[in-house]
């Protein structure tokens, strides 16, 4: 369970997305611990679809640029933070996605951000995506 995770283990927290999930996580006190902790540490905190508004919720997005799915974060409620539409938004050690659509890229940058860009062209490549 949650509770008996060693969080110092890890170098990295990422939420999935997913309406129900975001919002039962934004609804647990241990996640939001977790977030301020990581946060304070300067460890790596990522999001993608409605969980950023997790991050919202904890305080980890204020003075930050941070994107999610669409509607689920709104400019009126996050004053001190920039909405974008990138499909991966980096700002420091948060890393956020808009959704479905842009998993690939997320994971591909957490990938990135952890192990390095060699390691990223060496899982993306046999890949075969499209080139932009």
């Amino acid at each position: 369970t949650l509770d008996n995770v060693d969080i110092d283990e890890f170098d990295m927290i990422a939420l999935p997305g997913g309406g129900p999930g975001a919002e039962n996580l934004k609804n647990d006190s241990r996640i939001g611990a977790i977030l301020q902790t990581y946060a304070m540490q300067e460890k790596w905190i990522a999001a993608i679809c409605a969980a950023p508004k997790v991050l919202a919720a904890a305080g980890i997005l204020d003075g930050k640029k941070a994107t999610s799915y669409p509607g689920i974060l709104e400019a009126e409620d996050l004053p001190t933070t920039e909405l974008t539409q990138n499909p991966v938004q980096v700002d420091g050690k948060v890393i956020t996605s808009r959704g479905p659509g842009t998993a690939m890229d997320f994971a591909l940058t957490l990938i990135e951000v952890l192990a390095g860009s060699e390691k990223r062209t060496e899982v993306e490549t046999p890949l075969q995506r499209p080139v932009a």
